[in-house]
C-alpha cells in the first residue's frame, strides 16, 4: 500500500484544497471579467491569483523564513526573481492557464522547493484525476506514493512532443528538417504538469522547451531525472532554477533517447 511522507501529504492537502476551493468550481465557468491578458497568448485568471495567494500564505506558515517565488508575484515585481538563488518555494498556481480559459484539460498546480539554485523537491498536481507526482532529490520519483521508473513508449519512431509556440519560422523549419523524419511529432499539452508525467509514464519519449521558467520546469525536471529519465540543457548541463533567461531544455524518457535527440538538434544543417 502506498504511503506519502508527512510533507508530501501536507502539500497534497494544500493542493487539493486550492483546487477544490477555487479552480474546479470555475472550470468552464469563468466570467469574462475574471480573465486578463499579461501579454500575447498569455492569459491570467482570478484562479491564478487566488491559488497563488493561498499557497504563498500556507507555505509561509509551513516553513517560516523560506522565500516564496510565485509566477504572478514575478509578473508584478521582477525583483522577486532574485529569491531563486536562495532557499525558496516556487509556485505555478495554474499551469495550463490557456487551456483552463478555453475550458480544456489539462491544467494543474506545480510547487517546487529549491536551495542555492537547485530544485530539491517537487510536486505536480492534476486536480481532475487527483494525481500527485512528487519527488525529493536523491529519493526517487513517485505518483500518489508509488515509486515509478521512467519507461519509453516503445514506438518506432519515438514520439516527440515539440513546442512550436515560441519558435521562429527558421526554428520551425529546422524541426521539420532535422526531427520530423526521425520522430512521430505530436502536440504538446501546453501544461508542464502534464508533459513531464507523459515523458516518464510511456506516453511521450522526448520533448523540447524553448522557455524554461522555474515555475514551469523546476519540479518536472527533478521528477523526471529522479524517475530515471533525463532532463537537461542542450549542452548537457543541469537545469538551474535561477537561470530563467537561458533558452533550451530537453526532457526524455531515457538518457539514450535524450542523447539521440540532442545530437540531431545540434547537428550542422545539411
Amino acid at each position: 500500500m502506498s504511503e506519502l511522507s508527512a510533507l508530501d501529504a501536507e502539500i497534497r492537502d494544500l493542493l487539493r484544497f486550492a483546487a477544490r476551493g477555487s479552480m474546479l468550481p470555475r472550470f468552464r465557468a469563468l466570467a469574462d471579467d475574471e480573465i486578463e491578458l499579461k501579454g500575447e497568448d498569455d492569459p491570467v485568471t482570478i484562479v491564478d491569483r487566488e491559488v497563488e495567494g493561498f499557497l504563498t500564505e500556507a507555505l509561509g506558515k509551513l516553513a517560516p523564513g523560506v522565500a516564496v517565488v510565485g509566477e504572478e508575484a514575478v509578473h508584478a515585481d521582477k525583483s522577486v526573481l532574485e529569491r531563486l538563488s536562495e532557499q525558496c518555494w516556487i509556485i505555478d498556481p495554474l499551469d495550463g492557464t490557456a487551456n483552463f480559459t478555453e475550458g480544456k484539460e489539462p491544467f494543474g498546480i506545480i510547487i517546487a522547493l529549491a536551495d542555492a539554485g537547485q530544485a530539491v523537491a517537487g510536486w505536480l498536481y492534476d486536480p481532475i484525476s487527483d494525481r500527485l507526482c512528487h519527488t525529493k532529490r536523491g529519493e526517487g520519483a513517485f505518483v500518489n506514493g508509488e515509486r515509478v521508473a521512467a519507461k519509453t513508449t516503445g514506438e518506432d519512431p519515438p514520439v516527440a512532443a515539440i513546442s512550436r509556440i515560441f519558435l521562429t519560422p527558421e526554428q520551425c523549419a529546422q524541426v521539420d528538417a532535422k526531427l520530423a523524419p526521425h520522430y512521430s511529432l505530436v502536440d504538446i499539452p501546453r501544461c508542464a504538469a502534464e508533459q513531464y508525467p507523459r515523458l516518464a509514464l510511456g506516453q511521450n519519449d522526448v520533448s523540447s522547451f524553448k522557455r524554461t521558467l522555474a515555475w514551469d520546469h523546476a519540479a518536472g525536471v527533478l521528477w523526471l531525472n529522479e524517475a530515471g529519465g533525463k532532463a537537461a540543457r542542450l549542452d548537457g548541463s543541469e537545469y538551474r532554477v535561477d537561470e530563467n533567461d537561458m533558452p533550451g531544455l530537453v526532457g526524455a524518457s531515457s538518457p539514450a533517447i535524450w542523447d539521440e535527440f540532442v545530437g540531431r538538434v545540434m547537428a550542422a544543417p545539411d
